[in-house]
């Protein structure tokens, strides 16, 4: 019966990963797609899945230069992408140009710091834990002259088992040259924008993020 639920869904959704994946939920949405929660049958890990169409040159450009990122990105303060499928789970090994839909299969993270800031619940030593872990992704997203371009507590993910904090979702990312001088503008959300003003922004808008949530809590 789960596993008809789970199928029903991953039909409506048009996800075709040719029956590897099973027990199929809705997660969100991300910049460039729909996340769905789901089991690698072949490893018996839960996975997110992220759906990312590509039937326009504006699409495709949009997921080759996500995926181009991600596959370049290797941190423990980041999330984990495992592979990039293409329908009914071809291994795609480079041949995006062939496909119209791609599937970014990566790893399951229980909550986001929305979640957290929505619920108030945060103490004090896990907040200092989760700034110490923000800026590290930080650090590293930056050594890797990427921009992100849209942090915002939606896209920081929280594991609650083990309080790890990774940094996800570039949809909206850019590779730059380490001389670039941010002063591209985007971000779907206004508390982030000024990331793209400088690489030391990154400090202050983590401390922003993090601030509130000790607001919240009266620290």
């Amino acid at each position: 019966m789960m596993a008809e639920k789970g199928e029903c869904i991953a039909n409506m959704y048009g996800y075709d990963l040719g029956g590897r994946f099973i027990d199929f939920r809705p997660l969100g949405f991300g910049v460039n797609g729909l996340v769905l929660s789901a089991t690698d049958s072949q490893t018996c890990r839960k996975v997110a899945v992220k759906k990312i169409a590509m039937s326009d040159a504006q699409s495709m450009k949009h997921a080759l230069r996500e995926i181009k990122i991600i596959r370049r990105l290797d941190h423990d303060n980041i999330v984990k992408v495992y592979e990039v499928l293409g329908p009914k789970g071809a291994d795609l090994q480079g041949e995006l140009l062939k496909f119209h839909m791609a599937y970014i299969v990566q790893e399951y993270m229980e909550t986001d710091l929305a979640r957290l800031l929505e619920q108030g619940t945060l103490a004090e030593e896990h907040a200092k834990l989760f700034m110490y872990q923000l800026l590290r992704g930080l650090k590293y997203i930056h050594s890797a002259n990427v921009l992100h371009r849209d942090l915002k507590p939606a896209n920081i993910f929280i594991s609650t088992e083990d309080l790890v904090l990774k940094i996800g979702d570039f949809g909206l990312a850019r590779i730059v040259d380490q001389h670039y001088s941010h002063k591209s503008w985007s971000g779907t959300d206004q508390t982030v924008t000024s990331e793209n003003k400088s690489v030391a922004s990154m400090h202050s808008l983590t401390i922003q993020i993090l601030s509130s949530l000790w607001q919240r809590r009266g620290i």
